[in-house]
């Protein structure tokens, strides 16, 4: 292991799960519940008591990063939000310029709590706005309207040092020229990031029986592709590059906290359900918290975490995660990187066969320090990746 770098090289995160939502959204598969009541000082206690106890396993490095998702974060008070930050670097440390995110949707209930989340220390806000139109908004399920997610815009802008907002499209019935329409709105709007996801129908949601059944009817692949390929145009003309599969920043604007998700760094997760990558005794711990809020919170009030897992990953478990991970990046994998994380050079992580194949294709890149999709790869990028890894 080149002595130069250490596990924590991608930086250190901290992620802090909020499982609550106003309703929850048709397409959405994550872990969020709809709640009629929250004790917010119960959970203040309980998100302070394990990180408390997660401290003892997790690197004493300085935190880079924290990020509180959901859910919807921005239902929490700016009083829990700051406690857990002043905890967090009371008990770790944090560097010098530090992200702190926080996921937020802007609805006008929600937006009041702004100015008190940049008092409590959160220095990036990331909005679920995901369109820009009001019948969009409402197919889609969300809980605010465009005149709504224009003002929050408007306020994170003057409340946040940093600022993303979240867009949704190949969406039924989407155009090129509707979304060209609404990519010009959004750059119009638009900091330093963006990130811009292709609707996916997911097992477990309305969506997915509502397609299933022929009530969702998405563009066909070929618009899909289209309209991906103008969303990168765009962007690109407003100097957003795309650094990831689905999100565009301004050069020094990417987002760290995904940044140490994708270059395989250190996290420490904490809240129901919440996932963590420590490094331990020379191997890959994965942890998992009880994913159910109302277990989660009772096992922190009895045993003072909710730990479901914690368990060393196997050496391929490792490689297969650093590579999955690595390639949605635009920069790729630095080989370097790889090795200090995973003790395996990359190319012994692949089948040497798929590797040179995919490069023949124009699928990947590779040179002495980085491996790396191309454009044409990242489109595909579930396909490369199931060529790539040997069985």
């Amino acid at each position: 292991m080149p002595a130069a770098l250490t596990p924590s090289d991608a930086g250190f995160g901290l992620y802090v799960h909020w499982p609550f939502c106003l309703s929850k959204c048709p397409y959405c598969d994550f872990n969020s519940h709809v709640a009629g009541s929250i004790d917010q000082a119960r959970w203040r206690s309980a998100f302070v008591a394990e990180l408390d106890s997660a401290a003892a396993e997790a690197p004493r490095a300085p935190l880079s990063s924290i990020f509180f998702g959901g859910g919807t974060p921005s239902l929490m008070d700016p009083a829990t939000v700051e406690a857990v930050i002043d905890r967090a670097a009371a008990l770790f440390g944090l560097t010098v310029d530090v992200e702190v995110s926080l996921e937020a949707n802007p609805t006008s209930v929600e937006a009041r709590r702004f100015a008190g989340y940049r008092a409590a220390g959160v220095n990036r806000l990331s909005l679920g706005v995901q369109a820009l139109d009001d019948a969009a908004l409402k197919a889609l399920g969300r809980g605010h309207s465009a005149r709504e997610a224009l003002a929050a815009i408007d306020l994170a802008r003057r409340n946040f040092p940093r600022f993303s907002f979240d867009l949704i499209y190949a969406r039924p019935d989407q155009t090129l020229a509707t979304w060209r329409e609404e990519l010009d709105r959004a750059l119009a709007l638009a900091g330093d990031h963006l990130s811009l996801y292709q609707l996916t129908i997911e097992k477990g949601t309305p969506y997915y029986a509502l397609h299933r059944d022929g009530g969702l009817v998405l563009p066909e692949e070929a618009t899909a592709e289209a309209l991906y390929e103008l969303t990168g145009e765009r962007l690109a003309r407003a100097d957003l590059l795309p650094y990831e599969v689905s999100n565009y920043a301004r050069p020094g604007a990417e987002s760290r906290h995904n940044l140490v998700y994708w270059r395989y760094g250190d996290y420490l997760g904490i809240g129901p359900g919440a996932h963590g990558r420590l490094r331990r005794d020379d191997r890959i711990r994965a942890t998992q918290r009880w994913r159910a809020p109302e277990r989660w919170l009772a096992a922190v009030e009895t045993a003072g975490h909710g730990l479901e897992a914690d368990e060393a990953l196997s050496p391929r478990d490792a490689t297969v995660e650093a590579l999955m991970m690595g390639l949605r990046l635009a920069k790729g994998i630095d080989r370097r990187r790889f090795l200090a994380r995973t003790g395996i050079d990359v190319e012994a992580a692949v089948d040497a066969a798929a590797l040179a194949r995919l490069i023949d294709g124009g699928f990947l890149t590779s040179n002495a320090t980085t491996l790396a999709a191309t454009p044409a790869g990242l489109r595909v990028l579930n396909s490369v990746l199931s060529e790539l890894i040997p069985d």
